[in-house]
């Protein structure tokens, strides 16, 4: 090769490898923060229910705000904030895997219906704080994907006495980005649709209380950005076609 031409070659793979290196970079950048999904402090703020499966006895489960905290959170409370808990009683006519669901909602005509949570970012991990009593029960997470898909998550056993934090990590074959831009952009957020408590078949159901506290997310809050990522935006793409109404 000519020397004209090795001169002309050189700058292209020094732009090419400054391309590529800037594109990883760019998809290696992370952005992680910690988020409070739901405090409880708030009823009003957003509401919940709480069902029990088939045995569940009548009148059960209760559902109340408890004025209480963890220590390991808020330690004795000297700002004297108003803080609560969400709690739960249950109990069931029969030992088995009986369930409880505790899942959002909202009012629609009159009536409480499911409404999951949106979680922001690439959620990393989901935890909560979970009081229990020393039965031998376990809890679950429910998310759904953008498609619809719903995945169950192990969050723990809780079997011990007092607040315990339960995390668990969000699987990496659970999408949470990718699509066509035309269809609501490359983040494709999660939603927390539910928990549910399982019982044991050998442990005692005859009463039991939970109580929970502070559903919190680590999440990868990094957008990247492009020329013209405003008009992937679904905002302005109702504003550029609502402003062309009638036009042809």
């Amino acid at each position: 090769m000519k020397r004209g031409g090795l001169l002309f070659f050189c700058p292209l793979l020094i732009f090419a490898f400054i391309q590529t290196t800037l594109l990883v970079a760019d998809t290696d950048t992370v952005i992680l923060e910690s988020r409070i999904i739901e405090s409880f402090d708030d009823p009003d703020a957003q509401q919940w229910m709480v069902i029990g499966s088939k045995f569940v006895k009548q009148d059960f489960p209760k559902m109340a705000y408890a004025n209480a905290w963890p220590n390991a959170l808020f330690g004795s409370n000297r700002e004297n904030q108003d803080l609560k808990v969400l709690a739960i009683q249950a109990a069931f006519d029969r030992m088995g895997y009986n369930s409880l669901e505790i899942f959002p909602v909202e009012e629609v005509d009159g009536e409480l219906v499911p409404s999951p949570i949106t979680l922001p970012g690439k959620v990393k991990s989901i935890d909560l704080w979970v009081w229990g009593s020393n039965y031998d029960y376990y809890m679950d997470l429910h998310v759904s994907d953008y498609t619809g898909i719903i995945h169950v998550l192990r969050l723990g056993g809780i079997k011990y006495t007092g607040w315990k934090n339960l995390m668990v990590d969000i699987p990496q074959y659970i999408p949470q980005s990718g699509g066509h831009l035309s269809e609501g952009g490359y983040i494709r957020n999660i939603r927390l649709e539910k928990l549910v408590l399982w019982t044991n078949p050998k442990e005692p159901v005859s009463g039991f209380n939970l109580y929970l506290d502070q559903i919190k997310v680590l999440t990868d809050t990094f957008v990247s950005r492009f020329d013209g990522d405003d008009l992937a935006d679904p905002e302005k793409v109702n504003e550029i076609f609502s402003s062309s109404a009638g036009r042809q």
